[in-house]
């Protein structure tokens, strides 16, 4: 197949979901079709081509431009006065669902690189699964729980699990040579880990946490022994039930704590013990800092799980694109989000003890970060340590300290591009130089 004609199906691919669009619109005026069936109704159409995407086009830069020409065109149908955005954007809840979906395919389908299976699967999972549990939910529904800014059901959660399990199950036997028992057990825990990222998601954040959560899940434990996957899931029962009992006491909504647990356990789940280490104590510096200093942001901690998600996937794709190990990188952000944090939560300290308490906080933080590189192998360390940029990211981290109340509103999105810039400037300068990297 010619890059011509590649080009020219991905740009009608454009043209047949925006047909799709304009007949479930014209179908809803006929029918009196509510909002949210409607856009689970192209939720669908949009889901089953993507599946077969790896099968229409030989080669994938097909796929990230239809990617790209596809998310552009949903940020024009965003604006004012699009009949056919309404489609869409017609629920009353705030939703970036249909970006976040756009995005999830090209993300997925480029991280499961030549295992079809970890795109087909979560791919499945998003479009059967979630849009079998906003129906049933929606028309069925009698038992409900809270989230962002609404609620959701148990009965379309139980219609999600059943949906997942059936759907993983199927995939795993078809699209890997794994032994029942391994594919019954990771079946069970897909659906659970799924459910509850359905379940715990807000604003459509569950079209990108999903399918990539699901695929890091798979990614890593798809080959592990049934012992394993059995330890495994008794660890992941644990910390359901952990959360019941902590979350009482640090003073978080239930829903942010889902939240929270969704994404410790999605971190354990892609990355070694000592690398998911900042990331958590991230999550946990802001629960002291909102305590101490409460911003003006409506769910701040759903905004720093979702801070925390988008650098950890980030970091992953660029990671997996250079062919360069991120992980001390990765680290290095986390560690700054962290420090940040701490920062802001200890401006209203009297100056004495702001500033000694940052003191055993940095060398505390540089010990941690010594442990962390030295559990790790020498091709994640870049150069060993790295300390000139580790003191660096440290020093920027400080930054809230002198001007605490412009960090009082957007509070995470002002901290991530605080720590961002140094660890991806020496990252994408050290894939520059050839030779610099290890």
């Amino acid at each position: 197949m010619s890059p011509a004609f590649q080009m020219a199906l991905a740009l009608g691919s454009v043209s047949v979901l925006l047909g799709l669009m304009a007949m479930v619109r014209h179908l809803a005026g006929m029918w009196s079709l509510r909002a949210e069936l409607q856009r689970k109704l192209v939720h669908i159409g949009t889901g089953l081509y993507a599946l077969v995407l790896p099968w229409i086009f030989p080669d994938r830069w097909p796929v990230y431009v239809l990617v790209g020409v596809t998310m552009a065109v949903m940020l024009v149908l965003r604006l004012p006065g699009s009949r056919l955005g309404g489609t869409l954007h017609g629920v009353e809840r705030k939703s970036y669902g249909d970006l976040l979906l756009a995005a999830s395919v090209g993300l997925c389908l480029f991280l499961a690189g030549d295992q079809l299976f970890l795109y087909v699967l979560p791919i499945a999972v998003l479009t059967l699964a979630d849009a079998a549990a906003a129906l049933a939910g929606s028309t069925y529904g009698r038992r409900f729980f809270a989230v962002e800014d609404g609620q959701k059901s148990i009965e379309g959660s139980a219609v999600f699990f059943t949906v997942t399990l059936l759907v993983a199950m199927v995939c795993l036997m078809l699209m890997t040579p794994l032994a029942p028992p391994n594919i019954l057990v990771l079946s069970l825990l897909v659906a659970a880990f799924g459910t509850l990222v359905e379940a715990a998601s807000w604003r459509g954040f569950d079209n990108l946490f999903l399918p990539l959560g699901l695929l890091i899940f798979l990614s890593v434990h798809a080959q592990d022994p049934l012992p394993e996957l059995l330890t495994f899931a008794a660890f992941f029962a644990f910390c359901n039930l952990a959360v019941r009992y902590v979350t009482p006491r640090i003073g978080l909504t239930n829903h942010a704590a889902r939240v929270y647990v969704t994404a410790v356990f999605l971190l354990l789940a892609m990355t070694e013990m000592q690398n998911a280490l900042f990331p958590i104590l991230t999550l946990a510096a802001h629960a002291w800092c909102r305590n101490v200093a409460p911003c003006t942001a409506r769910h701040p901690d759903l905004d720093i799980v979702a801070g925390v998600a988008l650098v950890s996937f980030g970091w992953l794709t660029l990671g997996t694109a250079s062919g360069w190990n991120a992980v001390s990188f990765f680290g290095l952000t986390t560690m700054g989000m962290m420090v940040s944090l701490c920062a802001v939560a200890l401006t209203p300290q009297k100056p004495a003890l702001r500033y000694s308490v940052m003191a055993a906080l940095l060398a505390a933080t540089l010990a941690t970060r010594a442990v962390v590189i030295g559990l790790n192998p020498a091709e994640a360390n870049w150069s060993g340590a790295m300390w000139p940029i580790t003191v660096a990211c440290l020093a920027l981290s400080l930054v809230p300290m002198a001007w605490p109340r412009s960090f009082t509103t957007l509070r995470v999105t002002k901290l991530t591009l605080l720590a961002l810039p140094i660890p991806l400037g020496v990252y994408l300068y050290a894939i520059a130089i050839k030779g610099l990297y290890p």
